[in-house]
């Protein structure tokens, strides 16, 4: 089986290259190693040699085509990624997350000399927004966008949409209705039904994954708009104060990359389907559990900050329904955050990389209206 990996530079893309190539699968690569996201424009040095590398970006549609020729199955991970960022790089999200998606459905549908049978795509949990929640009034809800004059107030918990209550986190099930609270999340929604609809209609195996928050080694520590785990090691390790938004109760499904490879090779092997699956460790951690777990870590002289701002698109609490995953691939996530934080910040520890321009990034949403409190 010969499987192109678009994004297959990146982090997951990394992880999944070195797994296929275990498993006596051929890989080609596909990436633009943006350098928001790569240190260096290269591939992992235990996979050069091994893979074929094609360097180009998602939006070049005839570069795109040719890496496409002669391959048995794509993983589709390239895409921009942040939720923040993409709350004012529209077009930019726009333009690589769906017209990246399009060239290649596209190619789908018009070759039919297009060997293609199997078609997984990396969608998010941020197409839920706020996603599963219990009322005591009114049982399961589903509720909308958090209000702005709650949280400057400190109330950070969303409310019923029926009673305006405050209700409580439940595991999102893949059955819960889509309302994306970011650009990112809604194009994030576009690829997955895209991809959906693409495998329904050709008759092709097609999954769209949910990932969680994914993390582990090889996470890129520059990339200033994602990945609160590389923001907060960073910032440890230079002993600089360390401030969470919110109320530091805000909680998300960190699931290990190992796990999430797991299952996305299994989707590859598994029978023909066209459905959309969460991929997740099941469990919520709160961030403020996170950022004080990494000061230990590093006996760090950091100081840790809830200071109540809040980012619009945000959403409060992630934790995924995993009876579907289990169902389809028979996976269970093995790596628990505890052992899985241990292990990503020891190769933290060995790297020379540091995230910077986290506090510009964090002016651009500033000036934009996009951070307040």
């Amino acid at each position: 089986m010969k499987t192109l990996i678009t994004g297959g530079a990146g982090f997951i893309g990394t992880h999944l290259s070195r797994k296929l190539l275990q498993e006596g699968v051929e890989v080609r690569i596909f990436d633009n190693f943006n350098p928001q996201v790569h240190s260096k424009p290269c591939l992992h040095h235990d996979l050069q040699g091994h893979v074929e590398l094609i360097q180009a970006d998602v939006r070049d549609r005839d570069a795109l085509h040719k890496a496409l020729a002669n391959c048995d199955a794509v993983v589709h991970l390239a895409a921009e990624t942040g939720t923040g960022q993409s709350m004012y790089q529209v077009a930019q999200y726009e333009q690589v997350n769906v017209g990246g998606t399009a060239h290649l459905i596209d190619y789908l549908m018009n070759y039919r000399s297009s060997r293609v049978t199997r078609l997984i795509t990396a969608s998010s949990r941020a197409i839920y927004g706020e996603g599963k929640y219990f009322c005591t009034e009114h049982q399961v809800v589903y509720p909308e966008a958090r209000r702005s004059e709650d949280m400057m107030q400190g109330f950070f918990e969303p409310r019923c949409p029926h009673c305006s209550n405050f209700c409580e986190a439940l595991p999102t099930d893949e059955n819960s209705p889509l309302h994306p609270l970011s650009f990112y999340g809604l194009t994030k929604q576009m690829q997955e039904q895209m991809t959906l609809l693409c495998g329904k209609t050709l008759g092709i195996s097609a999954f769209a994954l949910r990932y969680q928050n994914v993390y582990g080694p090889g996470q890129s520590l520059t990339n200033p708009y994602t990945g609160i785990l590389a923001i907060f090691s960073s910032r440890a390790r230079e002993n600089m104060p360390i401030h969470i938004f919110e109320d530091g109760r805000e909680s998300r499904d960190f699931v290990y990359v190992h796990d999430v490879v797991e299952t996305t090779w299994r989707c590859l092997q598994a029978e023909q389907k066209c459905i959309a699956m969460n991929v997740g460790s099941g469990a919520r951690t709160r961030v403020e559990d996170v950022a004080h777990e990494i000061v230990s870590y590093f006996e760090s002289a950091s100081t840790v900050t809830v200071n109540g701002a809040f980012r619009l698109g945000d959403i409060r609490h992630n934790v995924a329904d995993l009876a579907r995953m289990q169902q389809i691939t028979g996976c269970w996530p093995l790596i628990s955050f505890p052992e899985g934080i241990r292990l990503f910040l020891e190769w933290v520890q060995e790297q020379d990389h540091q995230c910077k321009g986290y506090e510009r990034s964090l002016e651009e949403l500033r000036s934009r209206g996009l951070m307040q409190g």
